[in-house]
């Protein structure tokens, strides 16, 4: 099965080894983003929900440069310095999802890329 790579300026090029997004079949592994803004390669400037919601818009363009969509996601990690803010991913994520949820991970870590206070990766799986 061949891979192409996912790639977008629609959202933030990649700051290490490895690409946006790589589709292999109908499956897409979407890289972590965090809140960057793509046109500036800098932290969003605002409050945590701010960052939150950039992180989802970070994604949604990948998984629209693949053509799919945030619906297509069938796993969510969601990486937080302070797993206190858990909360309000919860309240954001139900802005740009609808049920049935793709399965979820929490990790609470000591530090992201860029000093980010979160980071979200995701599985994708478009329709044939």
């Amino acid at each position: 099965m061949s891979r192409q790579i996912i790639q977008t300026d629609q959202a933030p090029t990649a700051i290490g080894t490895y690409s946006q997004a790589v589709r292999v079949g109908q499956t897409v592994y979407l890289s972590g983003q965090i809140p960057l803004v793509p046109d500036t390669m800098l932290l969003v400037e605002g409050d945590m929900e701010t960052q939150i919601r950039r992180v989802f818009d970070n994604l949604q363009a990948v998984a629209r440069a693949a053509n799919g969509s945030l619906s297509h996601i069938v796993k969510l990690n969601v990486f937080l310095t302070d797993l206190a803010h858990f909360p309000l991913v919860n309240q954001v994520m139900a802005d740009y999802f609808e049920s049935p949820y793709p399965a979820r991970a929490a990790i609470g870590v000591a530090a992201l890329p860029k000093g980010a206070a979160v980071e979200m990766d995701a599985l994708m799986v478009l329709d044939d």
